[in-house]
């Protein structure tokens, strides 16, 4: 009999329910802790002796108990909501990651409670910026169905992941316009207003006199749009489309257009050099960027479109507005044919075409090297250049080519290669009217405020009215999270037992997504602890009624002698 094995028996089940106190306190006491994630303690037999009994089958006797482990709980906590943008909160398996200012070390956490400091730097309450990718915009193919603003640009990934700051002063850089999109509804019976019977196709262009103070009057056209949009320094400047219907288009329901700018503002030049002869200004051509024709199909779509602009040698000797000068203009990557328009008077922005006809590579542009394209709701898919019946070897036809004895089928098309998007210009039987238009380019504005998606893209609000995609997020995880190292103030830190395995943006398989205005708050369940609380306390207990048991059997042995 070894009494004295019962006392520390009794000691090792006292002390690890006191460990397990520890624990169920420590989760208790960050109950309202945001982004905790609680533990829980399990325990195990510390070793059993093997004792000899008369029997065949094998005796041994336990000698008390010890921590096995404790675990981590990971489980998703509630949510709660906030006024602030910048708390955040993951549904999902994802940590945001953390890393303190000019350092490699990277930490993670659950805990979405962000601020911007003086400098720009997101950081959680520790001073640790939070981490993600920096985001580019470009112009893109405005092919989308929904045809709005967002189908206009791209946002792509720029670099590794990185401390997420924003700029000194947040503020954002006036972009030119590169891409108008003029979605347009033409009255099937809105009349042919000025007729030109040697070239019907081209009225307008020869209608317009941007010498005058107006060079066209309302009685020329039977519709106009306008829209603004902004050059290389912000400054915002109006386009101006005039439609007028071709009465004698072989049964065909056909509109010419022009797209037009202020005269005065029409800075281009041709032949490399401004001199009288080769400059627009002051010239009837002065403000007239482009010229074309749309057609119809019965059932009033768009189904062909033309575009024409001064090829580049054209010069006032002959007259600008002479029609052996204008070109089938050259088609955007994006597959829209593009004019050149220097407000500015930088650079030699004047054509896209050379005098035979062929696109200019690279084409003539702003000083910012961009052409402004037209989307009417009509693209050319496959190909950059024109279906040109009209045109000859190793060059384009002319708009004085056309005439009067040629059909709407002898204009330059996207052929076989032009697709008709959802949302693109009509003509039918109801008034004319603008469906939808957009443009691309803004002036600077100053960062207002700031918001963030569920995909974790941190978009900044400026006073122009125009709304930025600046980062996003990253999120981590791992496989055995049980596994992460508890560094204190919410902070996890990888081991060797729990290696990170993917870092993705949010959205991104199990990564989840991304509440804004919210924080995950502490998933300790108080009924839960209290349970565990009354259960180790009892455990304790009768722990220590062994140790005292004990010690009255051994007095009892003592009281033997007497």
């Amino acid at each position: 009999m070894s009494l004295t094995s019962s006392l520390w028996t009794g000691v090792s089940g006292m002390l690890t329910h006191g460990e397990r106190m520890t624990v169920v306190g420590n989760n208790i006491s960050n109950v309202n802790t945001v982004g905790f994630k609680s533990s829980h303690m399990h325990f195990a037999d510390f070793m059993s002796q093997d004792y000899v009994t008369s029997g065949s089958t094998p005796a041994q006797i336990g000698r008390g108990t010890k921590v096995s482990a404790i675990y981590g709980d990971f489980a998703q906590g509630s949510f709660e909501t906030t006024n602030e943008s910048t708390d955040l909160a993951i549904s999902g398996n994802g940590f945001f990651g953390v890393s303190p200012l000019g350092s490699d070390e990277r930490y993670y956490t659950r805990a979405g409670n962000f601020r911007f400091d003086k400098n720009g730097y997101l950081k959680d309450p520790n001073g640790y910026v939070l981490q993600g990718w920096g985001l580019t915009t470009r112009t893109l193919d405005s092919s989308s169905t929904s045809q709005n603003s967002d189908s206009l640009t791209q946002v792509t990934r720029t670099g590794s992941i990185t401390n997420i700051k924003l700029d000194a002063g947040g503020v954002a850089d006036p972009q030119h316009t590169s891409n108008v999109s003029l979605i347009t509804q033409l009255d099937l019976d809105g009349g042919d207003n000025t007729s030109d019977p040697a070239n019907p196709y081209f009225s307008l262009l020869n209608a317009w006199d941007g010498s005058q103070e107006t060079p066209l009057s309302s009685m020329q056209y039977a519709y106009q749009t306008t829209l603004k949009v902004y050059d290389e320094a912000g400054s915002p400047h109006t386009l101006t489309v005039y439609y007028d219907q071709v009465s004698n288009a072989e049964g065909k329901n056909a509109w010419e257009y022009i797209v037009t700018m202020d005269p005065s503002e029409d800075k281009r030049f041709f032949g490399g050099t401004a001199t009288a002869d080769n400059t627009v200004a002051g010239t009837s051509a002065a403000g007239l960027l482009m010229a074309g024709t749309l057609t119809f199909n019965s059932y009033g779509q768009i189904e062909s479109m033309s575009a024409y602009t001064l090829q580049a040698d054209a010069n006032n000797t002959d007259g600008f507005k002479n029609l052996d000068y204008w070109r089938p203009t050259s088609i955007s990557d994006n597959g829209y044919p593009q004019f050149a328009a220097n407000f500015t008077g930088l650079g030699n922005a004047s054509s896209v075409v050379n005098a035979d006809g062929t696109p200019i590579d690279p084409p003539l542009a702003n000083a910012s090297g961009k052409l402004i394209e037209l989307n009417v709701g009509l693209q050319a898919s496959n190909t950059r250049t024109w279906v040109d019946p009209l045109a000859t070897a190793g060059g384009s036809s002319r708009a004085s080519d056309m005439g009067n004895t040629h059909t709407t089928a002898d204009l330059p098309s996207f052929g076989t290669n032009a697709t008709r998007h959802s949302s693109a210009s009509t003509s039918f039987d109801s008034a004319s009217s603008d469906l939808y238009q957009s443009q691309d380019g803004y002036t600077f504005g100053y960062l207002q405020n700031v918001l963030v998606t569920s995909e974790g893209v941190i978009q900044g609000n400026f006073s122009n009215g125009v709304t930025l995609d600046l980062y996003q997020l990253a999120l981590f995880d791992f496989n055995n999270k049980t596994g992460l190292r508890r560094e204190g103030g919410n902070l996890f830190s990888e081991t060797r037992e729990a290696p990170l395995t993917s870092s993705q943006p949010a959205g991104t398989g199990s990564m989840g997504s991304i509440s804004s205005g919210s924080l995950e708050l502490s998933n300790v369940d108080l009924a839960e602890e209290f349970v565990d609380m009354i259960t180790t306390q009892r455990g304790f207990s009768a722990n220590g009624k062994v140790i005292t048991t004990t010690d009255s059997m051994l007095a009892e042995v003592i009281m033997l002698k007497r």
